[in-house]
């Protein structure tokens, strides 16, 4: 089975790395990708934004199976073209995208399958911002007001603030740019994110994870792409995350199949984990980035089989998934002013090491690597728990050289602590 992997961070990197390791798949090509993702996979340089470019190149590599990391080509509707082209992509069509792409959308979904969420409001008109503002934060009983992008933002277009003047700047930047807001109430407790592949109704769960958003120590910050993530999670319990997949997931799935927009690919679910239970923050339509890297480093299953299955009609019939004991621990190492402006290509040092997992690299032509974007590199430790996880990868950090570099020093540390709890 020849895969085609569509995408260029670490997440794109993280699945070339699991895909190798399935004796069913006999070559790897990658478009765009990185400076790390060619030690794996042919590269080669495509619009992942044009359904007719992924289709040809998808034909000119021979694949059996192309795999969509981004969510901008699946909202596009990438997928549908590489489908009717009759190659097998794992990866939502553009109707079932809109899960992630349009938040008032998935909010209709959820209501319907009677799944628990923050209230919320669309505003898309500055005139009612004030008004909505009032109706949601503190004075309403919450500790924050939670101010949305109603589209797709890269994991930045959102703001939690107790802050009323930051919260209402923030929406009144989004409707100048003319992207409706989605104001919602605040949800308390930690944090959750739970992948699942999905095929129509089937939903095979992975192990559970916990990201880390702002760009500081101690969540401190602006909101950015992600700065961290471990897996699994050691103070959530097996029965919650059975009833997360029962009482959330599966009625998600089933209500997408009566609207007549099944969903097919990966299913993500963000979660607080509240004293009433469960209650979902939002889905999205693909694997999350940095959890993918954690979470796919424990997997033992064969990944590729696994998506050929989910992308063929065959998910229900490829059995329980097998993981490695132990924990993983997902660290990125950010460029300097990120989540602002990026400084960019200055040389990185120490970055092949085994662990290090490239998304904004770049090799320049005499053959050093370089940095070429806001998040530069994931570095991926594992252990027999999340001590040892942490340790490996704070020691690989320890050996890379970025000028002006930046990570974060928790991340799992509260959950190593026992200091998490639902």
């Amino acid at each position: 089975m020849r895969v085609l992997v569509i995408g260029s961070g670490a997440r794109e990197h993280a699945l070339l790395l699991a895909l190798s390791r399935d004796p069913q798949v006999t070559g790897l090509a990658i478009a765009p990708g990185n400076a790390g993702t060619g030690r794996l996979a042919e590269q080669h340089d495509v619009d992942i934004t044009s359904g007719a470019d992924v289709v040809a190149l998808a034909r000119e590599v021979g694949a059996d199976l192309v795999v969509i990391g981004p969510e901008v080509p699946l909202v596009l509707g990438v997928a549908d073209a590489v489908r009717a082209a009759g190659i097998a992509c794992f990866g939502p069509s553009k109707d079932a995208a809109r899960i992630e792409g349009s938040k008032a959308f998935a909010k209709e979904v959820m209501a319907a399958a009677g799944v628990r969420t923050a209230s919320s409001e669309i505003v898309d008109n500055p005139a009612h911002l004030d008004a909505a503002l009032g109706r949601f934060g503190p004075p309403a009983g919450d500790r924050a007001w939670v101010v949305k992008d109603d589209a797709l933002a890269a994991g930045k277009g959102v703001v939690v603030t107790p802050d009323r003047d930051v919260a209402r700047a923030h929406g009144a930047s989004l409707l100048e740019s003319g992207h409706p807001v989605l104001l919602e109430s605040f949800l308390d407790g930690p944090e959750v994110s739970l992948f699942c592949v999905v095929d129509g109704e089937t939903v095979v769960p992975l192990l559970p994870a916990q990201d880390f958003k702002r760009v500081g120590d101690g969540d401190a910050g602006p909101n950015t792409g992600g700065m961290g993530a471990y897996a699994p999670l050691p103070w959530l319990s097996a029965d919650v995350c059975r009833d997360i997949v029962s009482g959330i997931v599966e009625p998600v799935a089933a209500e997408m199949v009566r609207r007549g927009c099944p969903f097919s690919g990966l299913l993500y679910v963000g979660l607080a984990i509240t004293a009433k239970g469960p209650a979902v923050v939002e889905f999205n339509c693909r694997f999350g980035d940095p959890e993918t890297q954690a979470v796919l480093a424990l997997l033992e299953s064969p990944l590729g089989q696994l998506l050929h299955a989910a992308s063929t009609g065959a998910l229900a019939g490829f059995g329980e998934l097998r993981w490695k004991d132990g924990a993983a621990v997902t660290v990125v190492l950010a460029a300097e002013n990120y989540p602002g402006r990026p400084r960019v290509g200055d040389v990185i040092t120490g970055s092949e090491a085994d662990g290090v997992l490239h998304a904004g690299t770049a090799r320049r032509d005499d053959g050093a690597i370089v940095s070429s974007g806001g998040r530069v590199l994931s570095v991926v430790g594992t252990g027999a728990d999340l001590t040892g996880a942490r340790a490996a990868a704070y020691r690989i950090l320890d050996s890379i050289r970025l000028p002006g570099s930046h990570f974060r020093t928790d991340i799992g540390l509260l959950a190593q602590e026992g200091k998490i709890h639902v």
